[in-house]
């Protein structure tokens, strides 16, 4: 979960249902720290220490609903989204690799993914230190 001193607007935490819900559809056991900060805050957003310089976590409804209705499989195979920049980008664990899996951004405007995929942390606890800083 993210330290008292970030910046970041924060939901109310997601519900045990919700949590159950994304995880029955979910398709791969989630991280424990993704899952801790869904509990803490289902969707917020602030700033990025690195591009894409700014994160919106989808709740829990809307990532179970995306993953329900085959949103994102047909261009981005081989990832798991769970959230965005609130722009053009989306943020992602990529299943592609070994678990723990990295978390990516994915230019939603360029499905070859050979050019879209920005990596961002090697794993979902990294990537928590970057959210809620600000770039230096």
């Amino acid at each position: 979960m993210l330290p008292i001193n970030r910046n970041w607007m924060a939901n109310p935490g997601a519900s045990n249902q919700a949590i159950e819900s994304l995880a029955a559809c979910a398709g791969v056991a989630l991280p424990n720290e993704y899952i801790a900060l869904l509990r803490a805050s289902n969707g917020g957003e602030g700033p990025l220490a690195i591009q894409p310089f700014y994160f919106c976590l989808d709740s829990a409804e809307d990532t179970a609903r995306s993953k329900i209705g085959n949103v994102h499989d047909e261009s981005f195979t081989g990832f798991f989204i769970f959230g965005s920049n609130g722009s053009g980008e989306v943020i992602a664990f990529d299943l592609r690799s070994d678990h723990p899996w990295p978390v990516v951004a994915i230019d939603m405007t360029n499905i070859n993914l050979t050019e879209s995929v920005l990596p961002i942390a090697r794993d979902f606890a990294s990537f928590l230190e970057l959210v809620g800083v600000e770039a230096p």
